[in-house]
């Protein structure tokens, strides 16, 4: 297990996010039409300083605005029905937007959707200078295939995502080790290779050697019990007790069923963003038997109750994992950096990293996914 400390910036230039020679990152000489565009569609364009320019059609509109990153920019007509804006520079990686027409908060039409916000967003890609590592290169592509499977505990089909490394049909005599890999509130099981761009972020390291090739599980975190009226329920928002039962029950049962892999809890690892994050150290912490790994992205276990994390996790964890963004809001970076100091005071061994100039988004989870990735299974 990797000692107590953080990981600072100049690392991730050094190892896991540098291009490595796989594809050359494009320079922004003038603006280009976002790479999350509806195939065909012009706008949204990127610019050189990374602002983003929107145009709608709206004819018989009032007031258009664009809604990005938490910030409303009114747009003008630049001919008649056609709404136009530029916004101030973004930071690089994924974000979520709208369109506000006449007040009525809509999805651009030119843009694809994803689901995040607890709804169908657009959304737009900001390319990131001199990063490749989650981009689509000329390297071995392992699939994301879409697994259905019947629930007893709910009584309904789920749906989950399973990421298989390029080799895998290839040989098929080798077993896997598996990363459970949650997605955070408000997104869905699609959020991590859609959003996220797992598949490319662990294509990208398998190809270099720095990962080793594994099996990941996207599942969708909520679920509810049948007759729920009469099973554990909570109103308590922090309560996944009806998730856990489904992950150490069902998911993990149906994946070592129907997948090769390594079924034991040293080859098993969970992790996710934000609540994913939480549910990650619940579940992972109170299931040692089936993980050795636990890892939390803008989300982490309860630092109010430091008894539940003693300084014994040294010798029953092979990696516990704690990350944040720098611009995260101020309650949520109190909150991760809290839980990591708690884990320091009480002599917990721990990795602790904190993505420089991101939020609560996707870029700090990208960084993050790839630095956990490195660290398992060796």
């Amino acid at each position: 297990m990797k000692s107590t400390g953080i990981i600072v910036a100049g690392l991730l230039a050094i190892s896991i996010f540098s291009s490595c020679g796989l594809k050359k990152p494009v320079t922004i000489a003038e603006p280009f039409s976002a790479s999350t565009n509806v195939p065909g569609q012009e706008y949204p364009k990127i610019n050189p300083d990374l602002s983003v320019t929107c145009r709608v059609v709206a004819p018989e509109a009032f007031s258009v605005e664009l809604d990005l990153c938490n910030k409303l920019y009114p747009m003008v007509q630049v001919e008649k029905g056609i709404w136009e804006v530029t916004s101030d520079p973004q930071v690089p990686g994924f974000h979520y937007y709208f369109i506000n027409v006449d007040g009525v908060r809509i999805s651009d039409p030119s843009s694809r959707l994803f689901y995040g916000c607890g709804l169908m967003a657009s959304g737009i890609e900001i390319p990131e200078a001199g990063v490749d590592y989650y981009l689509e290169n000329n390297v071995p592509h392992g699939e994301v295939r879409m697994q259905r499977y019947w629930s007893d505990l709910t009584q309904t089909w789920r749906i989950c995502y399973v990421y298989t490394p390029a080799e895998y049909d290839s040989d098929p005599d080798k077993r896997y080790p598996v990363l459970y890999l949650q997605h955070g509130g408000g997104e869905d099981e699609t959020g991590w290779s859609n959003q996220g761009r797992m598949d490319n972020i662990m294509d990208n390291l398998i190809a270099r050697g720095q990962a080793v090739p594994m099996i990941v599980v996207m599942d969708r975190g909520y679920a509810t019990l049948a007759n729920s009226q009469d099973s554990v329920t909570s109103r308590n928002m922090f309560d996944f007790t009806a998730f856990e039962w489904v992950v150490v029950q069902e998911l993990i049962p149906m994946i070592d069923a129907g997948y090769r892999t390594l079924a034991e809890r040293n080859k098993r690892a969970i992790a996710g963003l934000s609540m994913g994050g939480f549910q990650s150290w619940s579940i992972g912490l109170s299931h040692k038997d089936l993980f050795a790994y636990v890892g939390g992205f803008s989300g982490s276990g309860m630092a109010a109750y430091p008894e539940n994390y003693p300084a014994s996790l040294n010798d029953q964890m092979r990696l516990l994992y704690v990350s944040t963004g720098t611009a995260e809001s101020e309650q949520m970076y109190a909150g991760v950096k809290a839980f990591h100091d708690m884990l320091d005071s009480n002599g917990v061994n721990h990795i602790y990293y904190e993505s420089p100039g991101t939020a609560h988004e996707w870029l700090t989870w990208r960084r993050s996914l790839g630095q956990f990735a490195v660290l398992l299974f060796k």
